[in-house]
């Protein structure tokens, strides 16, 4: 397995400093994944406390060796990060300093080929990031609709070619079910019209990163966790997320835009108490990895970064 190389650390390292520095801090990493972002952060703040959320089972074993040298200082969870406000109140914790989602799928599951995540190599359609629980993706070609498949094709891959392949999953598993990664991908070279193929990239990447996202309801939760996110940082607690598509950048955009704007209605010559901004945007836009990190690890060529901090209570 290819060496776990955080994305963007510095600059997480960075935009962390202020909220964690020089006090007993907390902070959720909600995707704790191989563990590469929470160690760094444990090892420049020696008085953080860090919660770590994970789906995935084999993940957590391998952060959990990770972040041994720090003792109880890491506090290691099985739960997707939609029960972050579970796991905070089963902690006794009301606020926290930071939170940090690094999304999408991640490198130790994209090389584990029998996970299913790679349209490169044969594997069973599973693409599942927690595999003790949930159908798989084969469960998904094999028994949705035509018209929920292109829904899932168009909406979670920004497929052009959506409807056609439907048609051509549903006519093909007519013939034997789905179960192995090849047989789809032959299908959708045979479906994704030449032209295409020649200038939109691989004909599978759109088609396998919207099973993936139906699959572990990736947009749903992370609409439902931002917000949660969001409502558990103290004032001063900072937030950072990492995506990989638009549709996940989109959302956090959405997300935090909502909390920068003041409420107090136009016109009024005075901020309302209680209405003004509950954060501040700490990026420009959406911030990209530069070139020499690109080539250091090609999994940041996609990464979009948004982060923000608390300055405001939510009033009811």
């Amino acid at each position: 397995m290819a060496e776990h190389v955080p994305v963007l650390l510095d600059r997480i390292l960075e935009l962390f400093a202020p909220a964690l520095a020089d006090r007993a801090a907390v902070l959720v990493d909600a995707t704790v994944g191989l563990g590469g972002h929470a160690d760094a952060l444990l090892a420049a703040h020696p008085g953080l406390r860090l919660v770590g959320l994970d789906r995935d089972p084999d993940a957590l074993d391998r952060a959990r060796a990770r972040l041994a040298r720090h003792g109880d200082r890491a506090h290691l969870v099985h739960a997707v990060y939609d029960r972050l406000p579970e796991v905070l109140t089963d902690l006794g914790l009301s606020r926290v300093d930071g939170v940090l989602f690094d999304l999408g799928v991640s490198s130790m599951q994209l090389d584990r080929a029998d996970r299913g995540f790679a349209y490169a190599r044969d594997a069973p359609l599973d693409m599942r990031m927690d595999p003790t629980t949930g159908p798989t993706a084969a469960d998904v070609l094999n028994t949705y609709p035509a018209a929920e498949l292109t829904r899932i094709l168009r909406d979670y891959g920004e497929e052009r070619f959506a409807a056609r392949i439907a048609r051509a999953i549903v006519a093909e598993r007519e013939r034997a079910p789905f179960d192995r990664s090849e047989r789809l991908v032959r299908l959708l070279y045979a479906t994704v019209p030449a032209p295409s193929r020649r200038t939109g990239g691989h004909p599978a990447k759109r088609t396998f990163q919207a099973l993936r996202i139906e699959v572990n309801g990736e947009l749903d939760i992370l609409r439902g966790a931002l917000p949660a996110a969001l409502d558990a940082l103290a004032v001063g607690g900072r937030i950072v997320v990492e995506s990989y598509h638009s549709l996940e950048d989109r959302t956090v955009k959405q997300s935090f835009a909502a909390l920068a704007r003041s409420r107090t209605p136009e016109g009024l010559p005075v901020e309302l108490p209680g209405h003004g901004p509950q954060l501040r945007l700490l990026t420009r836009g959406a911030e990209k990895a530069g070139a020499a990190e690109i080539e250091r690890n090609p999994r940041a060529s996609s990464v979009r970064l948004r982060a923000a901090e608390r300055i405001g209570e939510a009033t009811t």
